[in-house]
């Protein structure tokens, strides 16, 4: 279940994933397979490649690529989640969910 993002959001994140860009939606999400994960980053883009060489810089692999409704993109949690988003220029993100008290050290 994901909450804590508005529509507008969500469309931008979907225009940048179909254009070829790798776009980033951070969302609150509970789950009952990762209850120590509050959050969620979908890092995604239309670009399979680029998403795939995007992934390596994280060490992840091609397989745990979500395709689910034309919006490919890995889900990203804990410390690869806030590395991501920082490497992306991505402050507020981590400051409006407060990852970084989160996920130190």
């Amino acid at each position: 279940m994901a909450f804590g993002i508005n529509r507008e959001e969500l469309k931008a994140w979907k225009e940048k994933v179909r254009a070829g860009e790798v776009a980033f939606l951070t969302h609150y999400w509970l789950d009952d397979r990762f209850p120590d994960c509050k959050t969620v980053t979908k890092a995604g883009c239309a670009d399979i490649d680029k998403l795939i060489e995007w992934g390596k810089k994280y060490g992840l692999q091609p397989e745990w690529i979500d395709y689910r409704e034309d919006y490919p993109h890995f889900d990203l949690f804990g410390k690869a989640e806030v590395q991501a988003l920082l490497d992306a220029g991505l402050e507020d993100q981590v400051n409006r969910f407060n990852l970084l008290n989160k996920h130190e050290g």
